[in-house]
């Protein structure tokens, strides 16, 4: 399996229980900011064992496969996190699909960091792993990662009302797709 992934300006690298302080730096810096678009975090949320935990559970997903995730740096600083990119629920046999979740540092919006990180990851997801399917599911009120998600080629599949709860607050959202056509062929 690959862990590490390179764009033009960026690395987009797989991590363990190793990169804690890294990541929960991440967290932490972007406390405030995350709070809108995440679940409510309690405060162990904030603490190095969580994150430890977090890590080595998460390590296990991407081994057997149920999982694909990756912390976005910049080349430029490769010890400094800026956000991550997690294939999430993936599932294999006739349905080839997962959901896509994704966060940016509030200090680097703007800077077309997850535009370029995404189309790697789903180019990884489409031609390395084969999947058929990507959904992201977007509140509406979300605007810049509704047209973040339309640049890149995802379409409305509907609306799912109260679907998730964020921030404690149950939220509708649009669900999006995008289709790995090249696996729609059919080979007879």
């Amino acid at each position: 399996m690959t862990n590490e992934l390179y764009t033009e300006r960026l690395l987009l690298k797989i991590v363990d229980e190793s990169a804690t302080n890294e990541v929960l730096d991440y967290v932490i810096r972007n406390k405030d900011f995350l709070a809108q678009w995440e679940i409510k975090r309690t405060d162990e949320y904030f603490t190095y064992d969580f994150h430890h935990k977090i890590l080595a559970d998460e390590k296990h997903k991407i081994r057997s496969g149920d999982m694909f995730k990756v912390w976005i740096c910049t080349k430029e600083a490769p010890e400094l996190i800026i956000g991550s990119i997690a294939l999430n629920n993936i599932v294999r046999g006739a349905f080839q699909s997962c959901h896509l979740g994704y966060r940016i540092d509030q200090n680097v919006r703007n800077k077309g960091y997850m535009t370029e990180a995404l189309k790697k990851v789903i180019h990884h997801a489409f031609n390395k792993m084969g999947l058929h399917r990507i959904e992201a599911n977007i509140m509406p009120r979300n605007q810049a990662s509704m047209k973040l998600i339309e640049n890149l080629g995802f379409y409305q599949e509907g609306l799912a009302l109260k679907y998730l709860k964020i921030n404690g607050v149950w939220e509708d959202h649009i669900h999006m797709v995008m289709r790995n056509t090249d696996l729609e062929i059919d080979e007879d």
